[in-house]
């Protein structure tokens, strides 16, 4: 269908994601160290994103797309990551779950972060040297209060970043249940360690 989606000028863009954060659908991403419409049905031709970009790198245009998918949406909606700070330990999706536990800015740098990681889990994101906080006694409510099956952490190669690992491994120990844990880290370049 011909309708009105947003482009963007790769060559003006700096991938600094502030049209990711403002995209309330979800249909942008940074890949490759740009901003991409990535989901051209999570686009409601809206637009919040423009006003965002200091690049004034997006813009609209009019060409075949495939509709707004409002459905597909909201279905992402419920499955969007809940923030460690703010997450209620009986929140219904960590019911049983195999928890992701994320360093926040995972996701802006590897281009395929929720097909990669997020698939199945329950996903928690925290930044322990932004927030300023010690994550571990909240995971462990989390995992001990939801029977918890596995623990995977993905953080970047950051020394801050250690903190939100060593959370996730204290957690599982206060808990005292033998709960697998993962660690996935991230290069600063997007790729894998």
């Amino acid at each position: 269908m011909l309708r009105k989606i947003i482009q963007i000028d790769e060559e003006k863009c700096n991938g600094c994601g502030l049209c990711v954060t403002a995209c309330h659908e979800g249909a942008l991403s940074i890949s490759g160290g740009k901003a991409r419409l990535v989901r051209d049905n999570f686009c409601d031709g809206m637009g919040d994103c423009l006003p965002e970009c200091p690049q004034g790198a997006i813009s609209f245009t009019e060409r075949e797309a495939e509709g707004y998918d409002a459905e597909a949406v909201s279905a992402a909606k419920r499955a969007f990551p809940l923030q460690i700070k703010l997450v209620s330990p009986a929140a219904p999706q960590l019911r049983g779950c195999d928890l992701l536990v994320a360093a926040d800015c995972t996701a802006f740098v590897r281009d395929n972060f929720k097909r990669e990681f997020c698939g199945g889990k329950a996903v928690v994101i925290g930044c322990p040297k932004l927030d300023g906080t010690d994550y571990s006694e909240k995971l462990a409510l989390i995992i001990a209060e939801n029977e918890v099956n596995s623990v995977t952490v993905v953080k970047m190669e950051v020394p801050c970043c250690y903190g939100i690992e060593l959370a996730a491994r204290q957690a599982v120990k206060k808990v005292g249940r033998d709960i697998p844990v993962s660690v996935v880290t991230v290069k600063i370049d997007g790729s894998l360690k």
